[in-house]
């Protein structure tokens, strides 16, 4: 068994399932009406950048998180972009149930004792 071939055979099965694709048609949705693009891209530039501060030790304020929670929620009122997330939640799931699989076949490489 090739390990690169499974992965392979992993990532079209998931470029090809039902998650991907309400992604795919979600996005053609938002895409067609420029007000909801402009501020999916907004949100998402904001997003991007308090992450990379966190990643980079540098907390962001409370009233920051806050706004981008508002920020969201507002977002989430126009339908195309809550589809949007809804299908791309589905789709976060499917990784990291795939991940925890994952990292599970190993745990015994890794569990009590083995250090």
């Amino acid at each position: 068994m090739n390990i690169y071939d499974k992965a392979h055979d992993l990532a079209k099965a998931m470029k090809e399932s039902q998650e991907v694709q309400e992604i795919t048609d979600a996005m053609k949705l938002v895409d067609a009406d420029p007000e909801s693009r402009r501020m999916l891209d907004d949100f998402r530039q904001r997003q991007m950048e308090l992450q990379q501060r966190m990643m980079s030790g540098d907390m962001p304020a409370q009233d920051e998180m806050e706004k981008m929670e508002k920020q969201f929620d507002v977002l989430s009122l126009n339908l195309n972009i809550r589809r949007l997330f809804d299908a791309e939640r589905r789709l976060s799931v499917i990784i990291e149930d795939v991940n925890k699989i994952i990292s599970d076949s190993l745990q015994h490489l890794y569990g009590p004792g083995q250090q």
